[in-house]
Protein backbone atom coordinates (compact mmCIF):
# COMPACT_ATOMS: atom_id res chain seq x y z
CA UNK A 1 0.00 0.00 0.00
CA UNK A 2 0.92 3.35 -1.01
CA UNK A 3 -0.22 6.15 0.93
CA UNK A 4 0.58 9.95 -0.40
CA UNK A 5 -0.89 13.67 0.40
CA UNK A 6 -3.08 12.21 3.63
CA UNK A 7 -5.03 9.78 1.46
CA UNK A 8 -5.48 6.05 2.22
CA UNK A 9 -6.11 4.96 6.11
CA UNK A 10 -4.97 8.66 6.91
CA UNK A 11 -8.63 10.22 8.24
CA UNK A 12 -10.21 7.65 9.65
CA UNK A 13 -7.00 6.77 11.74
CA UNK A 14 -4.30 4.18 9.98
CA UNK A 15 -3.81 0.89 11.32
CA UNK A 16 -0.74 0.29 9.61
CA UNK A 17 2.03 1.96 8.20
CA UNK A 18 1.87 3.31 4.97
CA UNK A 19 4.52 2.10 2.18
CA UNK A 20 6.00 4.11 -0.80
CA UNK A 21 7.85 1.89 -3.72
CA UNK A 22 9.99 5.44 -4.25
CA UNK A 23 11.91 7.11 -1.96
CA UNK A 24 10.17 9.65 0.17
CA UNK A 25 12.40 12.48 -1.49
CA UNK A 26 10.76 11.54 -4.40
CA UNK A 27 6.97 10.97 -3.66
CA UNK A 28 6.64 14.22 -1.70
CA UNK A 29 7.85 17.77 -3.13
CA UNK A 30 8.35 19.45 0.66
CA UNK A 31 10.33 18.05 3.99
CA UNK A 32 8.25 19.89 7.03
CA UNK A 33 10.76 18.77 9.27
CA UNK A 34 10.95 19.42 12.80
CA UNK A 35 14.21 20.99 14.14
CA UNK A 36 14.81 19.61 17.93
CA UNK A 37 15.45 16.24 18.10
CA UNK A 38 15.19 15.43 14.50
CA UNK A 39 17.79 17.57 12.94
CA UNK A 40 19.59 18.20 16.30
CA UNK A 41 19.82 18.01 19.89
CA UNK A 42 21.01 20.43 22.25
CA UNK A 43 23.11 22.50 19.59
CA UNK A 44 24.74 19.42 17.69
CA UNK A 45 23.59 17.65 14.79
CA UNK A 46 21.73 14.63 15.30
CA UNK A 47 23.22 11.43 13.72
CA UNK A 48 23.44 10.91 9.71
CA UNK A 49 21.15 14.05 9.71
CA UNK A 50 23.60 16.65 7.50
CA UNK A 51 23.95 13.59 5.38
CA UNK A 52 20.51 12.42 4.65
CA UNK A 53 19.66 16.29 4.14
CA UNK A 54 22.13 17.51 1.68
CA UNK A 55 21.10 13.85 -0.45
CA UNK A 56 17.59 14.77 -0.52
CA UNK A 57 18.13 18.47 -1.29
CA UNK A 58 20.72 17.62 -3.85
CA UNK A 59 17.86 15.27 -5.45
CA UNK A 60 14.95 17.93 -5.76
CA UNK A 61 13.24 18.30 -2.40
CA UNK A 62 12.59 21.31 -0.85
CA UNK A 63 13.69 21.40 2.39
CA UNK A 64 11.85 23.65 5.47
CA UNK A 65 12.24 23.88 8.97
CA UNK A 66 9.06 24.00 11.42
CA UNK A 67 9.84 24.41 14.98
CA UNK A 68 7.65 24.91 18.05
CA UNK A 69 10.40 26.84 19.92
CA UNK A 70 9.70 29.86 19.91
CA UNK A 71 12.98 31.42 21.08
CA UNK A 72 15.08 31.80 18.19
CA UNK A 73 14.56 33.63 15.46
CA UNK A 74 14.49 32.23 11.74
CA UNK A 75 18.26 34.42 11.01
CA UNK A 76 19.66 32.73 13.64
CA UNK A 77 18.21 29.17 13.19
CA UNK A 78 19.37 29.27 9.52
CA UNK A 79 22.69 30.57 10.54
CA UNK A 80 23.02 27.56 13.12
CA UNK A 81 21.83 24.95 10.32
CA UNK A 82 24.14 26.27 7.69
CA UNK A 83 26.84 26.14 10.26
CA UNK A 84 25.88 22.50 10.85
CA UNK A 85 26.33 21.92 7.34
CA UNK A 86 23.17 22.05 6.21
CA UNK A 87 22.57 25.04 4.52
CA UNK A 88 19.41 27.04 4.83
CA UNK A 89 17.81 30.61 4.61
CA UNK A 90 15.74 32.63 7.13
CA UNK A 91 12.81 31.90 4.54
CA UNK A 92 12.96 28.22 5.45
CA UNK A 93 12.37 28.28 8.75
CA UNK A 94 8.67 28.92 10.09
CA UNK A 95 8.15 29.01 13.99
CA UNK A 96 5.44 28.92 16.12
CA UNK A 97 6.50 32.35 17.31
CA UNK A 98 5.46 34.05 13.68
CA UNK A 99 1.88 31.51 13.92
CA UNK A 100 1.27 33.16 17.26
CA UNK A 101 1.91 36.57 16.12
CA UNK A 102 -0.14 35.77 13.37
CA UNK A 103 -3.15 34.84 15.33
CA UNK A 104 -2.43 37.61 17.96
CA UNK A 105 -2.88 40.12 14.56
CA UNK A 106 -5.80 38.88 13.75
CA UNK A 107 -7.39 39.96 16.79
CA UNK A 108 -6.01 43.13 18.12
CA UNK A 109 -5.09 46.58 16.27
CA UNK A 110 -2.19 47.06 14.59
CA UNK A 111 0.53 48.90 16.80
CA UNK A 112 -0.69 47.18 20.04
CA UNK A 113 1.38 46.50 22.73
CA UNK A 114 2.25 42.97 23.44
CA UNK A 115 2.99 41.88 26.88
CA UNK A 116 6.29 39.14 25.74
CA UNK A 117 7.36 35.80 28.11
CA UNK A 118 9.80 34.51 25.81
CA UNK A 119 12.74 35.41 23.39
CA UNK A 120 13.89 37.26 20.96
CA UNK A 121 12.43 35.00 18.16
CA UNK A 122 9.12 36.03 19.92
CA UNK A 123 9.74 39.76 19.66
CA UNK A 124 10.85 39.80 15.98
CA UNK A 125 7.76 38.41 14.47
CA UNK A 126 5.31 40.11 16.77
CA UNK A 127 7.09 43.51 15.33
CA UNK A 128 6.84 41.76 11.45
CA UNK A 129 2.96 41.92 12.12
CA UNK A 130 3.16 45.62 13.36
CA UNK A 131 3.13 44.73 17.17
CA UNK A 132 4.77 46.24 20.10
CA UNK A 133 6.53 43.62 22.21
CA UNK A 134 6.77 45.13 26.20
CA UNK A 135 8.22 43.60 29.17
CA UNK A 136 6.00 44.26 32.35
CA UNK A 137 1.56 44.04 32.59
CA UNK A 138 2.16 47.98 33.31
CA UNK A 139 3.42 48.77 30.23
CA UNK A 140 -0.33 49.16 28.20
CA UNK A 141 -0.41 45.83 26.94
CA UNK A 142 -3.42 44.38 25.15
CA UNK A 143 -2.62 41.19 24.86
CA UNK A 144 -0.02 38.25 26.92
CA UNK A 145 1.81 35.85 24.68
CA UNK A 146 4.36 33.23 26.12
CA UNK A 147 7.10 31.12 24.19
CA UNK A 148 10.10 29.37 25.01
CA UNK A 149 12.56 31.17 26.42
CA UNK A 150 15.11 28.89 27.16
CA UNK A 151 16.24 26.97 30.42
CA UNK A 152 17.79 31.28 32.17
CA UNK A 153 13.78 32.23 32.06
CA UNK A 154 14.08 34.68 34.84
CA UNK A 155 11.38 33.63 37.36
CA UNK A 156 10.03 37.12 37.70
CA UNK A 157 8.77 36.89 34.05
CA UNK A 158 6.07 34.59 34.97
CA UNK A 159 4.63 36.78 37.58
CA UNK A 160 4.38 39.18 34.92
CA UNK A 161 2.37 37.23 32.72
CA UNK A 162 0.50 36.19 35.81
CA UNK A 163 -0.38 39.74 36.60
CA UNK A 164 -1.54 40.70 33.00
CA UNK A 165 -3.84 37.25 32.91
CA UNK A 166 -5.47 37.86 36.07
CA UNK A 167 -6.87 41.60 34.91
CA UNK A 168 -8.57 39.55 32.10
CA UNK A 169 -6.11 40.62 29.38
CA UNK A 170 -6.32 37.98 26.21
CA UNK A 171 -3.54 34.79 26.97
CA UNK A 172 -1.50 33.70 23.93
CA UNK A 173 0.82 30.60 23.71
CA UNK A 174 3.27 29.59 21.09
CA UNK A 175 2.97 26.16 22.07
CA UNK A 176 2.28 23.85 25.00
CA UNK A 177 5.02 21.08 24.48
CA UNK A 178 5.84 19.64 28.04
CA UNK A 179 9.73 19.12 27.16
CA UNK A 180 12.21 20.04 25.01
CA UNK A 181 14.91 17.42 24.29
CA UNK A 182 18.65 18.90 24.69
CA UNK A 183 21.86 17.34 24.85
CA UNK A 184 21.95 15.99 28.06
CA UNK A 185 18.33 14.84 27.98
CA UNK A 186 14.57 16.08 28.00
CA UNK A 187 13.83 19.33 29.94
CA UNK A 188 10.85 21.35 30.59
CA UNK A 189 9.42 23.03 27.69
CA UNK A 190 6.56 26.17 26.88
CA UNK A 191 4.09 24.01 27.91
CA UNK A 192 5.28 23.69 31.93
CA UNK A 193 5.92 27.57 32.14
CA UNK A 194 2.33 28.13 30.73
CA UNK A 195 1.23 25.89 33.31
CA UNK A 196 3.03 28.11 35.89
CA UNK A 197 0.79 31.00 34.68
CA UNK A 198 -1.88 28.54 34.30
CA UNK A 199 -1.90 27.55 38.56
CA UNK A 200 -0.47 31.33 40.00
CA UNK A 201 -4.14 32.56 37.86
CA UNK A 202 -6.21 29.82 39.47
CA UNK A 203 -7.19 27.87 36.27
CA UNK A 204 -9.65 29.83 35.15
CA UNK A 205 -8.29 30.99 32.18
CA UNK A 206 -6.86 28.89 29.03
CA UNK A 207 -4.51 30.02 26.50
CA UNK A 208 -5.21 30.24 22.62
CA UNK A 209 -2.24 28.22 21.21
CA UNK A 210 -0.76 28.68 17.68
CA UNK A 211 1.91 25.91 17.70
CA UNK A 212 1.61 22.06 16.40
CA UNK A 213 -0.79 20.47 16.31
CA UNK A 214 -2.98 23.21 15.72
CA UNK A 215 -4.04 24.70 12.65
CA UNK A 216 -2.58 27.97 12.95
CA UNK A 217 0.69 26.36 12.39
CA UNK A 218 -0.39 24.47 9.85
CA UNK A 219 -1.70 26.97 8.33
CA UNK A 220 1.51 29.58 8.58
CA UNK A 221 3.91 26.64 7.62
CA UNK A 222 1.65 26.29 3.88
CA UNK A 223 1.74 30.59 3.50
CA UNK A 224 5.26 30.25 4.14
CA UNK A 225 6.30 27.37 2.25
CA UNK A 226 3.67 26.94 -0.74
CA UNK A 227 3.98 22.77 -0.47
CA UNK A 228 2.27 21.41 -2.64
CA UNK A 229 2.74 17.75 -1.78
CA UNK A 230 4.20 18.44 1.75
CA UNK A 231 5.64 15.33 3.97
CA UNK A 232 5.56 15.90 7.57
CA UNK A 233 8.63 15.04 10.01
CA UNK A 234 9.37 15.05 13.24
CA UNK A 235 9.85 12.95 16.87
CA UNK A 236 6.80 13.61 19.11
CA UNK A 237 3.52 11.74 18.61
CA UNK A 238 1.16 14.65 20.39
CA UNK A 239 2.78 17.71 18.05
CA UNK A 240 4.21 16.60 14.34
CA UNK A 241 2.23 14.12 13.94
CA UNK A 242 -1.33 14.88 15.22
CA UNK A 243 -0.55 18.17 13.14
CA UNK A 244 0.13 16.42 10.37
CA UNK A 245 -3.01 14.17 10.96
CA UNK A 246 -5.00 17.37 11.54
CA UNK A 247 -4.10 19.04 7.99
CA UNK A 248 -4.61 15.77 6.28
CA UNK A 249 -0.95 15.30 5.33
CA UNK A 250 1.67 12.30 5.46
CA UNK A 251 4.03 12.09 8.16
CA UNK A 252 7.58 10.24 8.85
CA UNK A 253 8.00 9.69 12.37
CA UNK A 254 11.94 9.26 13.43
CA UNK A 255 13.22 8.02 16.75
CA UNK A 256 15.91 10.69 17.40
CA UNK A 257 14.02 12.51 19.91
CA UNK A 258 11.21 12.22 22.07
CA UNK A 259 9.20 9.37 20.98
CA UNK A 260 10.32 5.56 21.05
CA UNK A 261 9.10 2.33 19.94
CA UNK A 262 6.74 1.43 22.99
CA UNK A 263 4.81 5.06 22.58
CA UNK A 264 4.61 4.21 18.83
CA UNK A 265 2.82 1.01 19.99
CA UNK A 266 0.34 2.74 21.91
CA UNK A 267 -0.59 5.36 19.51
CA UNK A 268 -3.78 6.21 19.08
CA UNK A 269 -4.98 7.03 15.93
CA UNK A 270 -4.53 10.90 15.94
CA UNK A 271 -1.14 10.08 16.41
CA UNK A 272 -0.21 7.02 14.25
CA UNK A 273 2.56 8.07 11.49
CA UNK A 274 2.39 6.94 7.93
CA UNK A 275 5.72 5.78 8.10
CA UNK A 276 8.63 4.98 10.53
CA UNK A 277 12.52 5.33 10.11
CA UNK A 278 15.21 4.90 12.94
CA UNK A 279 16.36 8.87 11.97
CA UNK A 280 16.32 10.91 8.48
CA UNK A 281 18.25 8.28 6.43
CA UNK A 282 14.49 7.37 6.01
CA UNK A 283 14.11 10.02 3.64
CA UNK A 284 15.95 8.73 1.23
CA UNK A 285 14.21 5.39 0.87
CA UNK A 286 11.04 3.46 0.16
CA UNK A 287 8.69 2.54 2.41
CA UNK A 288 8.32 -1.90 2.84
CA UNK A 289 4.11 -2.47 2.78
CA UNK A 290 3.29 -3.73 5.66
CA UNK A 291 0.74 -6.63 4.97
CA UNK A 292 -2.36 -7.90 6.91
CA UNK A 293 -3.06 -11.55 6.70
CA UNK A 294 -5.61 -13.58 6.64
CA UNK A 295 -4.93 -15.23 9.79
CA UNK A 296 -4.56 -11.28 11.27
CA UNK A 297 -0.94 -11.17 11.44
CA UNK A 298 1.12 -8.49 9.86
CA UNK A 299 4.49 -9.13 7.60
CA UNK A 300 6.85 -6.70 6.86
CA UNK A 301 10.43 -7.53 6.03
CA UNK A 302 10.27 -10.92 6.65
CA UNK A 303 9.09 -10.40 10.01
CA UNK A 304 5.35 -11.18 11.24
CA UNK A 305 3.32 -9.68 14.21
CA UNK A 306 0.12 -10.85 16.06
CA UNK A 307 -1.10 -10.48 18.93
CA UNK A 308 -1.32 -13.89 21.66
CA UNK A 309 -5.70 -13.56 22.07
CA UNK A 310 -7.59 -11.75 20.64
CA UNK A 311 -9.05 -9.76 23.12
CA UNK A 312 -5.58 -8.62 23.70
CA UNK A 313 -2.38 -10.40 25.06
CA UNK A 314 0.87 -9.01 24.36
CA UNK A 315 2.41 -9.34 20.97
CA UNK A 316 4.26 -11.83 19.24
CA UNK A 317 6.93 -11.59 16.58
CA UNK A 318 8.67 -14.13 14.61
CA UNK A 319 10.87 -13.30 11.75
CA UNK A 320 14.86 -13.33 10.46
CA UNK A 321 15.67 -13.08 14.40
CA UNK A 322 14.68 -16.89 14.89
CA UNK A 323 16.85 -17.72 12.12
CA UNK A 324 19.60 -15.53 12.96
CA UNK A 325 21.24 -13.51 15.74
CA UNK A 326 21.45 -9.67 14.62
CA UNK A 327 19.15 -10.84 11.10
CA UNK A 328 16.62 -8.63 9.73
CA UNK A 329 15.83 -4.77 9.58
CA UNK A 330 14.61 -3.66 13.34
CA UNK A 331 12.18 -1.11 12.07
CA UNK A 332 10.79 -3.46 9.66
CA UNK A 333 9.84 -5.38 12.52
CA UNK A 334 8.75 -2.57 14.25
CA UNK A 335 6.63 -1.77 11.07
CA UNK A 336 4.77 -5.00 11.51
CA UNK A 337 4.19 -4.19 15.40
CA UNK A 338 2.54 -0.76 14.79
CA UNK A 339 -0.07 -3.15 12.40
CA UNK A 340 -0.69 -5.94 15.17
CA UNK A 341 -0.59 -3.51 18.31
CA UNK A 342 -3.09 -0.60 16.18
CA UNK A 343 -5.31 -3.30 14.71
CA UNK A 344 -5.55 -5.18 18.30
CA UNK A 345 -6.38 -1.66 19.95
CA UNK A 346 -8.77 0.01 17.45
CA UNK A 347 -11.09 -3.97 17.96
CA UNK A 348 -10.69 -3.78 22.13
CA UNK A 349 -11.91 -0.04 21.92
CA UNK A 350 -8.36 1.04 23.04
CA UNK A 351 -5.76 -0.12 25.14
CA UNK A 352 -2.92 -1.53 23.11
CA UNK A 353 -1.57 -5.16 23.76
CA UNK A 354 1.86 -5.49 25.93
CA UNK A 355 4.80 -4.86 23.66
CA UNK A 356 7.73 -5.61 26.75
CA UNK A 357 9.16 -9.11 25.73
CA UNK A 358 9.28 -7.75 21.57
CA UNK A 359 10.96 -4.76 22.64
CA UNK A 360 13.28 -5.86 24.93
CA UNK A 361 14.53 -8.49 22.00
CA UNK A 362 14.76 -6.06 19.52
CA UNK A 363 17.13 -3.89 21.85
CA UNK A 364 14.31 -1.12 21.91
Amino acid sequence: MTVRNGQGQQGAGRRRPGGSAVPLSEAYDTALLDLDGVVYAGGEAVAHAVEALGVARAGGMHLAYVTNNALRTPDAVAAHLTELGVPAEAGDVITSAQAVARLIADDVPAGSRVLVIGGEGLRVALRERGLVPVDSAEDGPVAVVQGYGGPEMPWGRFAEASYAVARGLPWYASNTDLTIPGARGIGPGNGAAVEVVRIATGGRVEPKVAGKPLPPMHRETVLRTGARRPLVVGDRLDTDIEGAFNGGVDSLLVFTGVTDAAQLLRAVPEHRPTYVSADLRGLLAGQPEVVAEADGSFVCGGWRASVSAPSGGELVLGGPADAAAGAGEPMDAVRALCGAAWTAADAAGGGAPDAGRVLARLGL
